[in-house]
């Protein structure tokens, strides 16, 4: 299976420009490094109707193209069960019964790094398990023998974070984001990942995971978000920050587009004139403030 790269989007809503920008940086990392390209439906938890559709109809509008289908992670079930099922049988999996607010009010364990999981359900007993199933059903968490992991990122270096006992699927039987990543990149042959620096405390767990699943680990590059005028992380509340809105501002697809690669330092056109000029080392390192378009000239 040849390499690749991908983005993968929650279809909880339109898409707006913060995610399309992080959009355009994956698929210029991927084709500037002869990889394939692929699309990934995140819909295990938020997903609203007709969002994929409107999803995937704006990032064809800025000119990001994909190789193959669309794939879904509702489609996916089997592999995530498996790789539940592989630590389960290596007794690196328990079930946990605690709630948002138990986990909160809990003390920490000691030594452990600040909101890490305390361990409140990792020794329980036989029977206190039984007993705790009569009142609500079990989370599965990793039984993680560390505390911590180091992560290599194209733009951040070294990083080490957090590894608790993290769950890997939820009391509603929903397989949590930290063990379908790894699952499905592994699956697809995606060996490097771009996304929003938001995740990147969150990407120690999925090393280590990978590593206990005896899995590749993809080469990382976590990108500056977008903010609002605020200094806040841009989000639909923001004004006319969608495709849609824009254009209803009077603000051409193209337009947004270029704006966002003048962001990036990149010239302006089809991606394809930016993807000659790309060079992750020359990329800024800092959240770029959305100017705001609506209302101006197209």
């Amino acid at each position: 299976m040849t390499s690749a790269g991908r983005f993968a989007p929650s279809p909880s809503g339109e898409l707006h420009v913060g995610n399309l920008r992080t959009a355009i940086l994956a698929w210029l990392f991927a084709r500037s490094t002869g990889r394939r390209f692929l699309m990934r439906v995140e819909d295990l938890d938020r997903a609203r109707s007709g969002a994929e559709a409107e999803q995937l109809r704006d990032l064809a509008a800025i000119g990001i193209t994909w190789d193959g289908g669309v794939i879904r992670q509702t489609d996916r079930g089997h592999l995530y069960t498996a790789a539940i099922d592989r630590l389960t049988s290596a007794g690196l999996t328990y079930e946990c019964f605690c709630t948002r607010r138990e986990i909160h009010e809990a003390p920490s364990a000691p030594h452990a790094p600040q909101g890490a999981y305390p361990g409140t359900c990792r020794n329980l007993s036989a029977a206190e398990r039984e007993a705790k199933r009569a009142v609500r059903p079990a989370a599965i968490r990793l039984r993680a023998a560390v505390a911590e992991a180091e992560v290599r990122d194209v733009l951040h270096g070294i990083y080490t974070g957090v590894v608790d006992d993290f769950v890997l699927r939820r009391n509603d039987g929903v397989t949590a984001y930290n063990l379908a990543v790894v699952v499905d990149d592994a699956a697809q042959g995606v060996d490097q990942v771009v996304r929003g620096d938001d995740l990147l405390p969150s990407t120690p767990r999925q090393v280590y995971l990978a590593s206990l699943l005896n899995m590749p680990v993809p080469e990382y590059a976590h990108v500056p978000l977008v903010l609002n005028a605020d200094g806040a992380r841009l989000a639909k509340r923001d004004g006319a920050v969608t495709l849609a809105d824009l254009a209803a501002a009077g603000v051409p697809v193209d337009k947004v587009r270029d704006a966002l690669l003048a962001s990036l330092g990149l010239p302006a056109g089809p991606l394809e004139h930016a993807l000659a000029a790309f060079q992750p080392a020359a990329l800024p390192r800092e959240p770029w403030t959305w100017p705001g378009m609506a209302g101006r000239d197209a």
